[in-house]
């Protein structure tokens, strides 16, 4: 799936394709489950840890929001 090819791009450093294929899941999930659902949230969750492995706090804090 997207996620979890997400999640094995941001373990090996590909903050880019990592975020990349989070906005698909994150897109899926949204209209599959809603903006609610917990699998949504934890979308954007990991989304912000890789904005923050970046040194972008302002895009993390945004997303942990």
């Amino acid at each position: 799936t997207y996620y979890s090819m997400a999640g094995v791009f941001d373990l090996r450093g590909d903050y880019a394709k990592a975020l990349e294929y989070y906005e698909k899941a994150l897109v899926i999930r949204r209209k599959a489950l809603g903006e609610d659902h917990p699998d949504t949230a934890t979308t954007y969750n990991n989304m912000a840890g890789v904005f923050k492995s970046q040194g972008d706090y302002a895009n993390a804090l945004e997303y942990y929001e």
